[in-house]
């Protein structure tokens, strides 16, 4: 078992990216009923233009700041202008909506940037601790730390508060709530904006830990996916756990040689089990037939 805590300790960084973005697809599908797959997309464009300004001579602080507003901005506009378009759409067709998205993004990015090699670095890149004999960054340290932090405040935020009963009571009847006199493209802002925040600081974060490019940042949406699944796509706490457990299993599996090289899989396998559970107990308005 001791042999393992290393590996553990090292999957916590991934698993807590995998968190944040699973979280943010979680507040928005429980604000708006879709399914957003342009999340790893905005991510991957957040750490681009934060490279580049970096890269370009400019302040660390103030790129990280654009790519987390244009990200934010971005979501927001697909969320006003598109995404009202598809609302009585089915839920597939919206969550295609969203993939289209993230497909014209990526290929403005690899126009932009193309897949040459770069790294976004941290300052916490550079100082951290010995932990079960591994050295960690306090970037790895602090990626897990936030997203516990974000998934908690998030909680609050949805069950504690005016604005988070006004975004539960649109999920479960939209045009109910529209007539009650509930502002729903109001609420449905708020969860673009948060969504699209959530995937931005995604995307710098998992910059740092895995190859930089477009197409593997934008990938990023698969777990996140598989973790907000594993939520049934309304429960926070289940969708922490499910982040969780991709991230540490992602990592143990590098100690098997015979399944190390499929491990990136582990994403697939807990999103086809989340999905076979959700046909078993179908979630409100999404119903997966086998």
């Amino acid at each position: 078992m001791s042999s393992l805590l290393p590996f553990v300790v090292s999957g916590l960084a991934n698993a807590g990216v995998y968190v944040l973005s699973g979280i943010g697809i979680v507040v928005l599908y429980r604000a708006s009923g879709v399914i957003n797959l342009s999340q790893g997309a905005l991510g991957a464009l957040a750490a681009l233009i934060a490279w580049n300004i970096v890269e370009s001579g400019g302040p660390s602080v103030f790129g990280w700041l654009l790519g987390l507003l244009l990200a934010a901005v971005l979501s927001v506009g697909y969320g006003r202008f598109v995404a009202p378009r598809l609302a009585y759409a089915d839920r597939m067709v919206q969550a295609i909506g969203t993939l289209a998205f993230a497909l014209i993004l990526m290929g403005a990015m690899n126009i932009l940037w193309g897949e040459l090699p770069r790294r976004l670095r941290l300052p916490t890149d550079t100082t951290g601790i010995d932990l079960f004999g591994i050295h960690l960054t306090y970037t790895r340290i602090l990626v897990f730390a936030v997203s516990i932090a974000v998934s908690l405040a998030t909680y609050c935020f949805l069950r504690f508060t005016r604005v988070g009963l006004t975004m539960r009571a649109i999920a479960n009847d939209r045009d109910l709530s529209g007539l009650l006199g509930v502002k729903v493209r109001r609420a449905d802002t708020l969860a673009w904006l948060m969504s699209g925040l959530l995937a931005g600081l995604s995307g710098l974060i998992f910059a740092d830990l895995t190859r930089f490019s477009a197409q593997s940042l934008t990938f990023l949406v698969i777990p996140a996916v598989a973790a907000a699944l594993f939520g049934r796509l309304t429960s926070l706490p289940l969708t922490v756990l499910g982040g969780v457990l991709i991230g540490v299993v992602e990592a143990v599996l590098t100690i098997a040689p015979v399944v190390a090289s499929f491990r990136s899989a582990t994403a697939f396998v807990v999103a086809t089990v989340a999905i076979l559970w959700v046909a078993r107990r179908p979630i409100h308005g999404l119903i997966i037939r086998p």
